[in-house]
């Protein structure tokens, strides 16, 4: 028996800092909690921090991926063209064009990037192409999760306060993050995704 299915389109930015602090921000305009944001810390020390914007959201979140400390904050981003405010920190992004791969995933119909089977297809090529990525496993107690691609644009700026210190210029996201199964790709980018967790039976 499976539980039920909980989805959420929108992105992910996934970038790393000359100080060693790597960040994965969500922006999901479609979700079963409303449209929300949320950031993701992993500093150099490993110690890893969700800030979200509600105690729902981060009850969620947190039993879905794993954090040393969670953080009730205003989290909110807007989109200027190719820039990205991230109001959390603040942290500023700008995307470039999409790259060849951006374009393929971009074909991607929404009906199948929901499908647990196309994100068992890809993981094994998402592996290969970007280490540390993943795109199904499992998601906190019995949960399970999968990702469908569907864009990808490199990060080509950042600018990153947190906590009122500079985090340096945009560097690769190396080591890969530990929230979850998985990592965001080492090369920052801004992927355009549908991800589906699956809740266990007991929480139905």
């Amino acid at each position: 028996m499976t539980g039920e299915r909980l989805r959420f389109d929108g992105w992910i930015a996934g970038v790393g800092t000359a100080s060693g602090t790597r960040l994965v921000v969500g922006h999901w305009p479609r979700s079963p909690f409303g449209a929300f944001s949320d950031v993701m810390v992993e500093h150099r020390d490993g110690e890893r921090v969700l800030l979200a914007p509600s105690r729902r959201v981060a009850d969620f979140v947190a039993s879905t991926y794993r954090f040393d400390r969670i953080e009730v904050v205003p989290v909110a981003v807007t989109v200027a063209g190719d820039t990205w405010r991230v109001e959390a920190g603040p942290l500023r992004l700008r995307t470039g064009r999409r790259s060849a791969l951006g374009v393929l995933l971009s074909a991607v119909p929404a009906p199948l990037a929901r499908s647990p089977v196309w994100a068992a297809l890809c993981d094994v090529p998402a592996r290969l192409l970007m280490p540390g990525v993943r795109t199904l496993g499992r998601a906190g107690p019995g949960r399970r999760e999968w990702y469908g691609a569907r864009g990808l644009r490199p990060v080509v700026a950042a600018d990153a306060v947190l906590d009122g210190a500079d985090l340096g210029p945009l560097s690769p996201l190396d080591p890969p993050v530990a929230f979850g199964f998985g990592s965001a790709p080492r090369g920052p980018c801004l992927v355009r995704v549908t991800t589906t967790v699956e809740l266990a039976s007991a929480e139905r």
